[in-house]
């Protein structure tokens, strides 16, 4: 293979439009922006204006509250851990922590706690140590005859009204 034998796969590389170049290219003189006002002018940014009417983002209430110092949990599925127990990642003998979890690669960050779900199935006795993990997850691992042990219970228990 020699250098002028290279070439891009088909459709890899899209020409540009010249726009303002001409009669002959379809998309010359006003460069397809019609004729004067607001939008053919250069520098123009519009985005939620109305023309002098109330916009509508303004017209609607506001809703809801995000909570500044809320909690962000990281999520791993019963079936991924079994997956990665299988695969020789996780040793399921051993006691298993939110660091091994995030080691072995089943979750990029820790944030403020991993929490397990019950997707999927498990089949192993396994011994964990997470921040939390829903009811049903809970009651398979200990069917599947292992221990979980969760570090932030209170947190995700729902408050009673």
């Amino acid at each position: 293979m020699k250098l002028h034998e290279l070439s891009d796969n088909p459709g890899a590389a899209k020409k540009q439009k010249r726009v303002a170049r001409g009669p002959g290219s379809g998309k010359g003189k006003t460069a397809g922006r019609g004729i004067k006002g607001q939008k053919s002018r250069s520098g123009v940014s519009i985005g939620g204006y109305e023309g002098g009417q109330m916009p509508l983002y303004r017209r609607l209430p506001k809703r809801g509250f995000t909570k500044p110092n809320r909690l962000e949990w990281a999520v791993v599925n019963l079936g991924l851990i079994q997956k990665f127990v299988e695969a020789g990642k996780l040793d399921a003998a051993s006691e298993i922590t939110e660091d091994i979890l995030v080691a072995a690669g089943l979750t990029n960050h820790k944030r403020d706690g991993i929490r397990v779900l019950a997707k999927g199935d498990i089949k192993v006795a396994l011994k964990l140590v997470v921040s939390g993990a829903s009811k049903p997850a809970v009651e398979a691992i200990q069917a599947a005859g292992g221990t979980i042990q969760m570090t932030h219970a209170e947190l995700l228990a729902k408050p009673k009204q």
